[in-house]
């Protein structure tokens, strides 16, 4: 697929329509930039070998941006968190766990989110099932939170995460 910026936004708004929580849409929105392309170096590849970034969505809190690029990691994981710094060691793709399948994963995993009052102390059992142990709150005290039980009760896994619905696993 050759992308393009009309199909970018298209890709974007298509993940956005999932999601259902208004704080989440209104947050991201706020951010989302006119895609733009961005040659960005590929560490994996010969020396000075770049592809094509397409910048979608910028924090100016964190610095970091999301992109999609249909090399390196893409097509599997074409979502990536990048810097925006100009520094030339900062003008790379990075590794593949900054790359995700999709644009809102890569949101969920960046400091985007982390201004968001969603998140909730989560008891994840050996099965794997989760149980959300306290309603919504700030990261920093939602983490405070996970480390006291933690503490406490260290043969128990406890995370912090949400349950906004959005068409894959939540965090």
């Amino acid at each position: 697929m050759s992308i393009d910026p009309e199909l970018l936004e298209s890709l974007v708004e298509g993940e956005l329509a999932a999601v259902s929580d208004e704080r989440v849409l209104a947050h991201i929105r706020g951010m989302l930039v006119a895609p733009h392309m961005v040659l960005r170096d590929w560490d994996y590849g010969q020396p000075g070998q770049q592809y094509p970034c397409w910048f979608v969505l910028r924090d100016p809190e964190s610095g970091a941006e999301i992109a999609y690029c249909e090399h390196g990691f893409g097509p599997r994981c074409p979502w990536g968190l990048v810097s925006s710094a100009d520094e030339p060691k900062f003008r790379h793709m990075g590794m593949d766990s900054g790359w995700s399948t999709s644009f809102l994963d890569a949101f969920f995993e960046s400091f985007a989110c982390v201004a968001l009052p969603i998140w909730k102390v989560i008891k994840v059992d050996a099965d794997g099932s989760r149980t959300c142990l306290t309603d919504e709150g700030a990261w920093d005290s939602t983490w405070q939170r996970v480390y006291e039980l933690r503490d406490r009760d260290p043969t128990a896994r406890y995370d912090c995460g949400h349950d906004i619905a959005y068409g894959n696993a939540n965090t």
